[in-house]
């Protein structure tokens, strides 16, 4: 698992079929301090997070039919859960 920034959304009108009724949603991975580490990438959101939210990101595909609930789905990249706050030293 991963700390990231959503950055932005996704808007697709055509999509694979299996891929309806999902948020997609771009997201900044970032360091401790909060400083961006690698290019954006597109996840699926399984925790209704929103542009500014800092999310917790899992990194596996099994995680991802388990968090959106759907045997089906191929995902490696599913916000699994929304960061209240953290500390670091």
């Amino acid at each position: 698992m991963r700390l990231a920034r959503v950055v932005g959304n996704v808007v697709s009108t055509i999509k694979n079929e299996g891929y309806y009724n999902y948020k997609l949603m771009i997201v900044e991975f970032m360091d401790e301090c909060g400083n961006p580490t690698e290019p954006r990438q597109i996840v699926f959101d399984g925790a209704q997070a929103g542009i500014g939210d800092v999310v917790l990101v899992n990194m596996d595909g099994g995680a991802a039919n388990i968090i959106l609930n759907d045997k089906e789905i191929v995902a490696d990249f599913t916000i699994c859960g929304v960061i209240d706050y953290y500390t670091y030293e």
